[in-house]
């Protein structure tokens, strides 16, 4: 059951019971809005009691992005987050300050000590264009609420300019990621563990309503101050860490959040994490993809540092195959991927992740026509076995495993010619809508074999069912 920004219909009866005592409680809630007025129907409240989906596009259709406006970034396909900051120096994940109860004045000690002299953003943009990503997504603030950016809004002023930094560290990001040909994605995190007011909202609403008003004045300053912007991520936009981003609407009011985000930037692609609608889907963390292709474009986003997001000095580290391997299982299902860096307190990607990029890149570099640009299908993906993508008059099959020596495919209409982009050879048969694929172990790619099946009439005329064997072609 989803909700819908009209009337409840019939199919929603069964939510009335708890809309109508979420609505008992809309007048308590009305003070937590920055110039509330009047209630309006339906409230956020009352959607945020009815949905299902993050971004089910019902609840909020006049912010979603056209298809032309979101095709860079289904082109794309692969892109670099960065999680960086105070958390860096103790070098125990961005969670330090909740999972080791630091008191907020303790923590902010941090600040003082926050001097990163070897931060180099057209470093990391080199090494993101090098990897083969398309976008870099930065955290401009994290739930401890040190902002890397100049925030008058910030409660106490807790940001960069006032750290030993003594700089506004967003500004040169997006300059070396634009000077670099990549897009620019801002992180924001609503909630900030210094306020009480996050983890008891009615209880202290006076405590929430300044947590309140810092977000909205802080995503008003990212979406003014920097140019275009291409890409908002939200992050953390569920209370007291209890429940669902969408069961905290009424709070953070997601509609009114991104209106005005859209008034700064028109076409900025926005994730659903700030409470319901959002331009893609998400899913985090490096476990496997499986499944059919996803309706809705969407996005895995996970930490190349196994350990967490942002810097500790453990070397659990992914190897270039690990997200080779989701890339692909992820663009084979109308997927992107958003893999993280954790650079150290100066600014430095530590050398096993670069190194893993580097591989990505390399991967990248030969396989690329197979991955960007494409779209999912027109095969369903077999779970570890194969996917596809394609593009014109290409499909790109990407064999994961080989169960048996032979892989049968189904494929309607006429194949002209398969190759081995991997570098070897193929042995192929089509014939009663069956594609058959035979490729020596010698010629298999790693972690991935892609063949390419060009559509259309086959080498020397004729169409009727019949064996080849094709060497790779440059």
């Amino acid at each position: 059951m989803a909700g819908s920004g009209g009337l409840i219909s019939g199919g929603e009866a069964r939510a009335w019971p708890m809309i109508r005592h979420l609505l008992s409680l809309c007048a308590a809630a009305a003070f937590l809005v920055p110039g509330a007025g009047a209630a309006q129907m339906p409230t956020d409240e009352q959607r945020s009691a009815s949905k299902v989906a993050n971004a089910d596009p019902t609840l909020a259709p006049d912010l979603l992005l056209p298809d032309r406006h979101m095709a860079w970034w289904r082109d794309a396909k692969f892109g670099i987050f960065v999680h960086w900051g105070l958390y860096a120096i103790p070098a125990k994940g961005e969670w330090h300050m909740f999972n080791d109860k630091v008191p907020a004045g303790e923590y902010a000690k941090l600040a003082a000590r926050f001097n990163p002299r070897g931060y180099d953003p057209n470093a990391w943009a080199r090494l993101a264009r090098e990897a083969g990503a398309r976008y870099m997504v930065m955290t401009a603030r994290h739930h401890d609420g040190f902002s890397l950016f100049d925030s008058p809004s910030s409660y106490g002023r807790f940001d960069s300019v006032r750290s030993a930094a003594r700089r506004d560290l967003i500004a040169p990001f997006v300059a070396a990621a634009r000077r670099n040909g990549l897009r620019v994605g801002i992180y924001y995190s609503p909630l900030d563990w210094r306020f009480p007011g996050y983890f008891r909202p009615r209880e202290l609403p006076d405590n929430a309503r300044l947590l309140k008003r810092q977000t909205y004045g802080q995503v008003e300053e990212l979406m003014r101050n920097y140019g275009a912007i291409d890409i908002l991520w939200w992050d953390g936009g569920w209370l007291a860490h209890q429940g669902s981003d969408a069961d905290a609407a009424w709070f953070w009011e997601p509609d009114k959040l991104n209106r005005m985000v859209r008034r700064y930037q028109p076409r900025i692609v926005i994730n659903p994490r700030s409470g319901w609608q959002g331009d893609f889907d998400t899913a985090e963390g490096p476990g496997p993809i499986t499944g059919p292709i996803r309706a809705r474009p969407w996005e895995k986003t996970f930490s190349i540092n196994r350990s967490a997001w942002g810097y500790t000095r453990d070397d659990k580290v992914m190897s270039a195959d690990e997200v080779i391997a989701l890339l692909v299982n992820a663009a084979v299902r109308n997927g992107n991927v958003l893999a993280n860096v954790s650079p150290d307190p100066d600014g430095m990607v530590p050398a096993r992740q670069a190194e893993t990029l580097r591989g990505v890149g390399a991967w990248l570099r030969r396989h690329g026509k197979a991955i960007y640009g494409t779209r999912p299908g027109p095969l369903q993906p077999v779970d570890g076995v194969y996917g596809a993508t394609q593009s014109a008059r290409s499909i790109f099959v990407h064999v994961l495993s080989w169960p048996t020596p032979e892989l049968r495919i189904p494929l309607q209409g006429t194949v002209g010619d398969v190759r081995n982009l991997s570098g070897g050879q193929v042995h192929w048969k089509h014939e009663g809508g069956m594609l058959t694929l035979a490729i020596p172990t010698a010629s298999r790619g790693n972690p991935v074999t892609i063949v390419e099946i060009r559509r259309g009439a086959r080498r020397g005329g004729g169409t009727s069912p019949s064996e080849h064997s094709a060497s790779p072609r440059g």
